[in-house]
């Protein structure tokens, strides 16, 4: 049987850089990018991705959908 593990992304182009996942992240992953999208707007990035637990309040709180949590087979990952 595989163990499941979970995938984060964030599709910059749709992030409006608004910080609500930010301020809602309980272990303070995210923060606002330095770099500009191709809509202008300073996107999230994952500062500390190590300390993610994927609780998924950044997930719920995006108004852009620009987050994404997903299940991925232990196999798949080792693959990447």
């Amino acid at each position: 049987m595989d163990c499941m593990t979970y995938k984060f992304s964030i599709d910059v182009d749709r992030c409006k850089g608004c910080g609500l996942c930010v301020s809602v992240c309980p272990k303070k992953v995210l923060e606002i990018s330095d770099k500009v999208n191709k809509k202008g707007y300073f996107p999230v990035r994952q500062a500390h991705p190590e300390d993610c637990n994927f609780c998924g309040a950044c997930y719920l709180m995006c108004p852009d959908v620009a987050i994404s949590i997903t299940e991925t087979a232990e196999d798949d990952r080792e693959q990447e």
